[in-house]
């Protein structure tokens, strides 16, 4: 029997704690009726017996606090709501038991913004992890040293699994199903529960918003010119000379600063404008191309589908309702 402990945190996002538990109670019944033993034993385990979500709109009641947990095979970080790093404040005292238990042998999975609490345990640092698209500065700004790869769904990297944005988390169950119990039975479930098996990109739902939260002034008015100027064809050392800067000094203050490169930072901000005019606009691809500043059909195909995992084209076609027409 394995055991599958999700974390009733303070501030949880009561979806993915109930959608968790729902996923694999529904396999226990999958397996039933196909004559075989339940697999997984699924317990709620929080801090009390008790647990007021919501503002105290819901409640939650434990199958078990900490102390009454033996050996979980699987722990699950539910998401979070509110302010990421009061949200891990408030819950830190999950921390050290998680660190704990996967030292003894337990996985963790984090859904979503829980993916903070994961990497405040210590357990991320030199490791891969993703979460949702909106904070992915703010959670490379506190954990820096965290590989974040935001543009994926799903991250499984030595028992540490994360998930992407809000509902991406059906995705990382769906994949811990499949790891449990083989990939049919993860197809049945995906079946049941409408979900699309397999995605392994958040890309195309990423809105780009710069790393603003920094003290470097010079760097910020740049950002800023990029940001103005995005539809002109910008040359880092031009960049670099308005600001008085050598292209070097400028590159290197600019990546500690944003994350980004120059270029990288240039890319994403004539991407997500090009995008706004494919969801909304008429114009064709090509007039689109020329408006955001670039004049080679294949460099700007190259970088939009680096950005988003998808061309222009199928961008287009995928959120734009008269695409067709």
């Amino acid at each position: 029997m394995i055991t599958i402990s999700i974390l009733t945190l303070k501030n949880a996002v009561l979806a993915s704690i109930a959608d968790s538990r729902y996923v694999f109670a529904t396999v226990n019944e999958f397996l039933k009726q196909a004559g075989k033993p339940p697999l997984f034993n699924v317990q709620l385990v929080g801090l009390s017996k008790e647990v007021r979500l919501n503002n105290g709109l819901f409640s939650v009641h434990p199958d078990a606090v900490l102390d009454e947990v033996k050996q979980p095979n699987l722990i699950i970080i539910p998401s979070m709501t509110g302010d990421m790093m009061s949200a891990t404040h408030l819950n830190r005292d999950y921390a050290i038991w998680i660190a704990q238990q996967y030292k003894e042998g337990a996985e963790v999975a984090s859904l979503c913004v829980g993916a903070f609490l994961l990497a405040f345990s210590g357990l991320l640092k030199g490791k891969q992890c993703t979460t949702h698209w909106s904070y992915s500065n703010e959670f490379r700004h506190f954990y820096p040293n965290v590989k974040l790869v935001d543009e994926k769904v799903i991250t499984d990297q030595n028992g540490l699994y994360s998930s992407g944005g809000n509902n991406a988390y059906w995705n990382l169950l769906l994949h811990l199903v499949e790891k449990y119990t083989n990939r049919q039975m993860a197809i049945h479930t995906a079946k049941y529960f409408v979900v699309d098996i397999d995605r392994n990109i958040q890309s195309p739902f990423i809105v780009f918003h710069g790393l603003k939260d920094h003290e470097d002034e010079v760097v910020k008015n740049a950002q800023e010119y990029i940001e103005q100027n995005y539809r002109e064809k910008l040359v880092v050392e031009l960049i670099a000379d308005k600001f008085n800067l050598t292209r070097r000094t400028f590159e290197r203050r600019f990546k500690k600063a944003t994350r980004n490169t120059v270029i990288e930072y240039i890319q994403r901000v004539k991407v997500e404008a090009t995008k706004k005019q494919l969801e909304i606009g008429r114009k064709s691809v090509n007039e689109i191309m020329y408006a955001v500043g670039y004049s080679d059909i294949q460099t700007y195909r190259e970088v939009f589908k680096k950005i988003t995992g998808m061309t222009p084209t199928e961008y287009r076609n995928k959120y734009n309702k008269d695409a067709d027409a």
